[in-house]
């Protein structure tokens, strides 16, 4: 691979914006200096930002793709490709896809989907197909008979690195407020009132019935098999706890501020969504995460949905949030994410580490993804 060299760039590092020029050799950063490189084979960037590649653990981006209207399944591999188009022009270098296993949906095919999924991805990983690095979140919804069943089978998979545990059932954590609840899933599903009783029902039972075992056995696998755990919703300081106490090394989506604030304590990285920050707060009624930003306990920040939010709502906090700068918000969607996923080649711009690289124009308030490299090689 030959060497390249970016000049004239804003370098923003884990501590500092760095008026500079950055070295690549063999896929690696080489060097990183302040001052204006003359070699005529340097590529000038007029001074646009240069961040390290973005770092996304938790997207259900993939759905989409895969489910485009109702009823329609498309091919799973064509699908793969054009959520990987859609993730590498966000900025996003290394992105954990995640696969739900359980569904709450009473309409849903997402079990029948996730081998097709899992296999979509893996065979678009081995055939070099993607641009961005693409790992493997086993979302785990714990209140669903075939949950851990469908773990012990899938969790062996290469590609699987980080797995989260989670309650979507009515009454607690993300949807403590009932009405809430009935709002998104009748809607989402267009189920009767009738329906949406017996729904509500079933979940509390399945809750009671298997979320607690089904939590340890699944926790206590990864611990034996050192894969990061994540926490879902956690809404009290008692769920906290329980999340450290099992050994959870990441905190998604704390519903509110006493729980995140516990998280933080107890040395849990607090991942908040990055739509959340955009839009101005959560679509479930729960605590914004701007508020968390303001309060210190805010470590990452995920696309969730959307991928280019992450860029977007880093954007939003160095300009917005008192205690920003472009390092920390950018440390938020790159250092922070690969730390707490066990990724310690990437997420920063330093000597040794790959080079996973965006450039990124700020002509307005709006930051814009220019170009991304993957391990040194130009992929957007």
């Amino acid at each position: 691979m030959t060497e390249q060299v970016f000049t004239n760039a804003r370098i923003v590092t884990a501590t500092e914006v760095v008026f500079g020029t950055v070295q690549i050799k063999d896929g690696q950063i080489a060097d990183v200096s302040s001052g204006r490189c003359n070699l005529p084979r340097a590529q000038d960037f007029n001074g646009d930002y240069l961040l390290p590649g973005l770092v996304e653990l938790h997207t259900d981006n993939l759905e989409k793709y895969m489910n485009p209207r109702p009823g329609v399944d498309w091919p799973s591999e064509s699908a793969v490709l054009a959520h990987d188009a859609q993730v590498i022009a966000a900025g996003i270098t290394t992105v954990f896809d995640a696969l739900s296993i359980g569904d709450v949906s009473p309409r849903g095919n997402r079990l029948r989907q996730l081998p097709v999924m899992l296999q979509a991805i893996s065979h678009a990983h081995r055939d070099g197909h993607m641009r961005a690095d693409h790992r493997l979140h086993l979302r785990c919804e714990l209140s669903h008979e075939k949950t851990l069943d469908l773990f012990h089978e899938l969790v062996e998979a290469p590609l699987v690195q980080l797995v989260s545990v989670m309650d979507h059932s009515p009454g607690q954590r993300q949807f403590v407020k009932i009405e809430k609840y009935r709002e998104y899933y009748q809607g989402k599903y267009n189920l009767s009132d009738q329906e949406m009783d017996d729904f509500i029902d079933q979940h509390q039972q399945n809750s009671q019935r298997y979320s607690d075992s089904y939590r340890r056995s699944i926790v206590q696998h990864c611990r034996e098999r050192t894969l990061s755990v994540a926490s879902h919703d956690d809404a009290t300081v008692e769920h906290a706890r329980e999340s450290a106490d099992y050994g959870m090394s990441i905190a998604e989506f704390p519903t509110t501020v006493e729980a995140a604030g516990a998280s933080h304590q107890y040395g849990l990285k607090v991942l908040m969504g990055a739509p959340n920050i955009v839009r101005g707060g959560s679509h479930s009624g729960n605590v914004a995460a701007s508020k968390l930003a303001e309060q210190g306990v805010l470590d990452i920040l995920s696309s969730d949905y959307y991928p280019s939010s992450l860029l977007q709502a880093a954007g939003i906090l160095a300009a917005t949030v008192p205690g920003y700068d472009m390092p920390k918000a950018v440390a938020s969607v790159s250092l922070a994410p690969a730390r707490a996923a066990g990724l310690l080649d990437r997420g920063e711009i330093r000597v040794g580490l790959r080079a996973d690289l965006v450039r990124v124009t700020a002509r307005t308030k709006h930051l814009a993804v220019g170009q991304v490299w993957r391990g040194g090689e130009r992929v957007f």
